[in-house]
This record gives C-alpha cells, sequence and structure tokens, in this order.
C-alpha cells in the first residue's frame, strides 16, 4: 500500500512538472518546519529548505532534514519510579538527510488570500548516526542496554537524556528520495505558513540492528507530515 501511493505522488508530481502556468513574484523561498512520519514518535525531526526559481513556476529546491527513525517494533514500558524506556532497544537512528529537487506550483494563490498547491519531489544522500541506546539502571546509573547486562525489565529504571550517546555513533551512508504536495496557507505575500504531505524512501549499504531480537532492514519507507513556516523574497 505505501509503494502504491508513493508512487502516485510521483506520478501527481510529474504531471504537475509539465504544466505551464503565469510568471511567480518571488525568486527565493527559506523555510525550517517540524516533521512527523511513520517511522518517528511524536515529532520526527526537524527540516530546512531553500527553493529558488529556475523558471515560471518551476524552482530548484536544497534541503536538509534531521530525523530520527524509529523500529516499527518499539513499545516504550513504564517504570515503578513512573519513566518509560524501550526494551530491547540497543542503537538510536538518526538521520541527516541532504537532498535536492524541484517544486512546481500548480495552484497560485491570489495575493493574501487562498491556498498555494505545489507539487514536490527530491533525491539525495543521507548520513546514518547510529547511537547507543542508554537506560537507567537499578543503580542509578545511565549505560548503554545490552541483554547480558540487563537480562529482564525489572533491572531498568528509565531512558538515558536527550541525544546522550551521540558521540558514540557508528556513521552509516546511503540515499533517499521522496515526493509530496505542499499547502501554503499565508496571509501575507512574503511569510509562508504551511503544510507539506508526501511519502518517502530512505536506504542504506547495510540494515540498521536497532532492536537485535527483531527483524531489521536496511531500507524504511513512510508517509510524512511536515508544519513549515518561513520567508521569500
Amino acid at each position: 500500500m505505501r509503494f502504491n501511493a508513493l508512487i502516485l505522488i510521483l506520478f501527481i508530481s510529474a504531471a504537475a512538472f509539465a504544466q505551464t502556468g503565469e510568471e511567480e513574484d518571488y525568486v527565493t523561498e527559506i523555510t525550517w518546519g517540524v516533521n512527523k512520519n511513520t517511522n518517528s514518535g511524536l515529532i520526527g525531526g526537524l527540516v530546512f529548505k531553500l527553493a529558488r526559481q529556475k523558471s515560471g513556476l518551476l524552482f530548484h529546491t536544497y534541503g536538509l532534514e534531521l530525523l530520527n527513525i524509529q523500529h516499527p517494533n518499539e513499545l516504550k514500558r513504564p517504570t515503578q519510579a513512573g519513566t518509560s524506556y524501550v526494551w530491547g532497544k540497543e542503537k538510536w537512528l538518526y538521520s541527516i538527510r541532504f537532498n535536492y529537487g524541484r517544486e512546481k506550483i500548480i495552484f497560485k494563490k491570489a495575493p493574501q488570500q487562498g491556498v498555494q498547491i505545489s507539487a514536490i519531489a527530491a533525491v539525495g544522500p543521507t548520513v546514518g548516526l547510529v547511537a547507543p541506546y542508554y537506560i537507567l539502571n537499578n543503580n542509578g546509573a545511565y549505560e548503554p542496554f545490552d541483554y547480558q547486562k540487563h537480562p529482564s525489565p525489572s533491572s531498568i529504571n528509565g531512558s538515558g537524556k536527550i541525544l546522550q550517546g551521540i558521540g558514540e555513533s557508528d556513521v552509516k551512508f546511503g540515499g533517499n528520495i521522496k515526493a509530496g504536495l505542499s499547502f501554503e496557507f499565508g496571509s501575507f505575500k512574503n511569510n509562508v505558513v504551511g503544510v507539506e504531505l508526501g511519502s518517502a524512501l530512505e536506504a542504506f549499504t547495510q540494515k540498521i540492528e536497532i532492536i537485535p531480537t527483531q527483524e531489521n532492514r536496511a531500507v524504511f519507507s513512510s508517509f510524512y507530515f511536515t508544519l513549515y513556516w518561513g520567508t521569500r523574497k
């Protein structure tokens, strides 16, 4: 189903790029936002994008995405201390995505009102940071989760701190591709506020063992939702 949805969005994007329209009245757009996707928790990460006009309603895009990729079988467990952790998780996967693409305005809004709709497609390299997953043990100390040292949930009192262990990361390389639709609702001509919906596919050169006792993979597909804002000139 995900594959079919991805193909559908790619088809819509390709069809939009073939359309023609009147000249747009801005040449540069800078946006940043918060991402939520089906491979993440409540917040997937942060995204940044620079768009420059190529011709008419067609723009070059340069993007940077900082995302946290989770295993589909991750399940938080509560502790007696009122905290929580993910049992069996040994690694974090932080994905740093660089991408280049095209954005084509399908429907141009009227000045200071309406909704602008654009089709987006982008591709680029990925740098994956595979960091150890820290837990809080019964002695009140933080250490990486290890099945040999922590044979049962009763030996854990919580999870580690945000980004703890990132300095111990292994670096993995891969690539990413995405396609989607952007809906911009900005009230003023030089402001940008909107959402982007679409599908993304990311592949690494080897499997990433996030939870060793579960089936791990090298390819991650997802649907995503990004709330963004920014400026243009």
